[in-house]
């Protein structure tokens, strides 16, 4: 370093926000990668449900589970939640336009993990084998 060098060099820091491309990606992987999101979006691609048909449609989610992420998907505008002034109410959630333009996508991603679910298994147990105290499972 020269004498003249007084400077630290370091990476700049990004800050996530709305305004960084990256951060904007991240978010929405984060929310279609999800362990349930791309179970509901399947499941709404088929139609118009309502809560309990979600529920008994996506294999062992909690209803709490179940409440996060249709919430989160709405709130992404993804899907719509509507209210029907009926007594009990009555509530259906559908795919919004937007949610329909990633349908096609999300179904290809769950056909592709169907198509595949044999082969990662048998990669696994070979893995699994082979670093048996990796700690990864």
């Amino acid at each position: 370093m020269s004498v003249g060098h007084t400077g630290v060099t370091t990476p700049p820091v990004v800050t996530c926000g709305e305004e960084h491309e990256d951060c904007g990606i991240r978010e929405v992987l984060d929310r279609i990668g999800d362990k349930w999101s791309v179970l509901v979006l399947v499941e709404l691609a088929r139609g118009v449900r309502r809560f309990r048909q979600l529920q008994r449609a996506v294999p062992c989610i909690s209803q709490r589970m179940l409440t996060l992420t249709v919430r989160r998907l709405e709130r992404d505008g993804l899907i719509d939640r509507t209210v029907h002034p009926t007594v009990p109410p009555r509530v259906d959630y559908e795919l919004t336009a937007m949610g329909h333009n990633l349908t096609h996508l999300v179904k290809a991603l769950a056909d592709w993990s169907a198509e595949h679910r044999g082969d990662i298994a048998r990669a696994r147990r070979e893995w699994d084998a082979e670093y048996p105290d990796s700690g990864i499972r």
